[in-house]
Formats: C-alpha cells, structure tokens, sequence
C-alpha cells in the first residue's frame, strides 16, 4: 500500500513538472486549439502578468495580442442618431480593423463581440467568474480609494452603464490581465448631450482617452496611444467640444481605462466621428470611412512598433489597399460618393484638403462635393499648372490618382 502511495505522488510529481515547463517556455499554446471551432474566433492562454515586457520587444519576438472591444452590450447602450446605433458601428469598425490585423503576422487579434451577442469566450467567462469578478472589483475599488482621492469627472459625455453592463466590463479587464493582452482597443462613435437625434450636431473630431497618471497602465498606454492619435489627426478633424478640445484626454473613471487599478493592460478608447457626420449618415460612404480609419489606428500601431518619425499624410498609407480601389474618374458633383471620397482622400494626402482658410471640422472626410472641395481642387490646379480644365478635368484626376496610389 505505501509503496502505491509513493508511486501515485512519483506520478503527480511528473505531471506538475511537466506542466510547469509548458507555462513556462510555451506561454502562447491555447488550450483552445484543441477546438477549432472555438479557436476560429477566440484563443485563451494561461495567465501571466502583463505590462513588464516592452511592446517592442513583443513585436520584434512574439506576436502583439490585441484585444478589440466595441463599445457598449449587443443590444443595448450608446447614443444614437435616427436608426444608426453606435453599438452596431462599433462592430463595423472592430470587424475591420481586426481583418487588417490578422493580416498582419506580428498580431494576433480578438474582439469581445459582434452585433448580435458577446464571443462565447466572454460569455462563458462572466457566467463562470460572475462572483469572481463583483470580488475583485469591489477589492480593487477599496485598495485604490485607499491610496488615492483623485477621480476624473468626465462622465457628462459618457453614457452610464448598468451595473451588470459595468461588471462585464470589469470583467473583460480580468479576463485581459489573465491572458496575456497586450493592448485593448475600445471602439466607440461621439455624441454629446442634448444632441438631436434626427439633425446633425454642431461638433465634430475624434477624441482619444488614455489612462490618468493615477492608474498603473498610464505609462504603458500613453506612448502607443499618442502615435496612434497622431496618425488619426492627419486625416480627421480633433473634436472641438471644449471639453474634448486636446484630443488626447486622461481619464481615471472610465471602466475601458482601468478604472481603481483593474487593469494592467496597455488601454485607450477611440471616439473615431461624431455619429451624426455626414460619412457615416450616408450608407454609400460610410463603408469605406469606417474602412479607413480601421488602416489609419493600425498604421498607428506600425508607427509606434516600427519607431516611425516625422510621419505625414502620405507616410506608408495607401487607401487602394486597404479602403478603396480608385479608377474611375469623378464627373460632376453627383458622381459615385465613394469615388469623391477618394479624391478627397489625394487632396488630404497632397496637403490641399482642407483648403487654406478652412478647417477639418469644417470639410468633413465626406464624400460630398461641396465648396471646400472645389477650393481644395482649385489650388491643386494652381500649384501643379493645370490650366484650362475644370474640377472633372483628365490631367486633374490623373494626377490626384497618381497620389491616392501613393507612387
């Protein structure tokens, strides 16, 4: 008998070690390739501390793991304008922005859900960990007031969310430190209060939120956060409500930022237009904007991970990839909206759109063929010496397609 006992503990010994040693030098093995099925949208990996290897070095050894999470719950949540939903945008966005990724062998990619349910993945985990997660929330909110009494306020432009949306929120910050997250990508579209649901707004522009210094992933995020926001602000305008005026904002109570130290993740929520512009309003655009600000945030990522400087408009960007494929000239100011977005897209990269004395925030990335692309047209034509030809002219579209191709 005793010599069975000594037998069996020889075995778990083994076992242990053995197990051990794949944590340990196989860090990235999911045990979920195991199950293709589940592995085609998710992977899940043992958990590890996250935040003490540089994402350069992750970039230059190992793939970048990148955690997309679009705003709000399936059904529920997020503003509104008519019958476009920021949740179902949202979705549109993380979808496009995770296929250039996985395009990319340095990342590795997931999203938290789609437009009609969370990933299995994540639902599985709140219903496994729900008591787990209300615990550690309520703990980290303890530790953090006891060390410090300086919270952020900028709830007034951010929907509260229900409790239980609030806990799965916590919970994907969990989930994140458990397995081996690099980077989350929160994936939003503005509003602002009092705005009319059917008549477009008076502000526009993108606004980035980092992490405050009072949270540990400060210092991880910012970095990465702000090449991203300098290549967004090439081609888009920031937001210019006076609260949201910097662009790039700090925030300590936002759940996406870590709020009370839950996460130790590299983290920043992207509020890419206002929803009521005029790209997104109308269908036959909004594909390729969403399409092209999905390029432009991963263009972001290879400016930081790449150690790019002095980046402009027309650095490594080429929208005939990855946005839209652009032959056929534009003809009149009816032509095919996709078709002057793309003109407009070869003025933004030669310099001449927005024109001189105009603002991004007031010539919008459209579609539209209104004043501020003819006067972007018009100066274009000056300063290459195209004379006698109007906005439709050949040598006029040749030339900005010549750009647009970035040649």
């Amino acid at each position: 008998m005793k010599k069975r006992v000594v037998f069996v503990l020889f075995i778990i010994i083994i076992l242990a070690a053995g197990f051990w040693y794949l944590i340990n030098n196989y860090s990235s093995i999911s045990l979920f390739q195991f199950f293709p099925k589940v592995a085609t949208s998710f992977a899940t990996t043992t958990n590890s501390q996250v935040g003490t290897t540089s994402f350069l070095d992750n970039f230059s050894t190992k793939k970048v793991r990148i955690l997309i999470v679009p705003g709000h719950e399936p059904d529920s949540g997020g503003t509104n304008f008519g019958k476009l939903y920021e949740r179902d945008l949202a979705v549109t966005i993380g979808e496009d922005l995770q296929q250039i990724l996985d395009s990319d062998s340095h990342y590795q990619s997931f999203i938290t859900r789609d437009a009609q349910s969370w990933n299995p993945i994540f639902t599985d985990y709140f219903q496994n960990n729900w008591n787990q997660i209300l615990a550690w929330e309520q703990s980290a909110k303890i530790d953090f007031l006891k060390s410090t009494s300086t919270i952020s306020s900028l709830e007034e432009i951010h929907n509260n969310a229900d409790v239980d949306d609030a806990m799965r929120l916590y919970g994907v910050n969990k989930w994140s430190n458990e397995n081996n997250i690099d980077l989350m990508i929160h994936i939003h579209l503005n509003n602002y209060p009092g705005a009319s649901k059917k008549i477009a707004g008076k502000y526009s522009g993108l606004v980035m939120y980092i992490p405050s210094a009072t949270l540990q992933n400060n210092t991880i995020s910012r970095p990465i956060a702000e090449r991203i926001f300098n290549r967004l602000s090439l081609y888009n305008p920031i937001s210019n409500l006076p609260v949201q005026s910097q662009g790039l904002e700090e925030d300590s109570s936002l759940i996406a930022m870590g709020a009370y130290n839950t996460s130790n993740v590299a983290s920043m929520l992207i509020e890419y237009e206002y929803i009521y512009d005029p790209q997104i309003v109308n269908p036959q655009v909004r594909d390729i904007a969403f399409k092209d600000l999905a390029y432009q945030t991963y263009l972001g990522l290879q400016d930081y991970y790449n150690k790019n400087l002095n980046i402009t408009a027309t650095s490594s960007y080429n929208p005939s990839v990855n946005v839209y494929v652009w032959n056929t000239p534009v003809t009149s100011v009816d032509s095919n909206p996709e078709d002057i977005y793309a003109m407009q897209t070869a003025l933004i990269m030669d310099n001449d759109y927005p024109p001189k004395g105009k603002t991004k925030n007031a010539c919008p990335h459209s579609g539209t063929f209104g004043t501020c692309t003819r006067l972007a047209i018009q100066a274009f034509q000056k300063k290459n010496n195209i004379v006698g030809e109007s906005f439709f002219g050949q040598k006029t579209f040749s030339l900005l397609n010549e750009i647009y191709y970035n040649k």
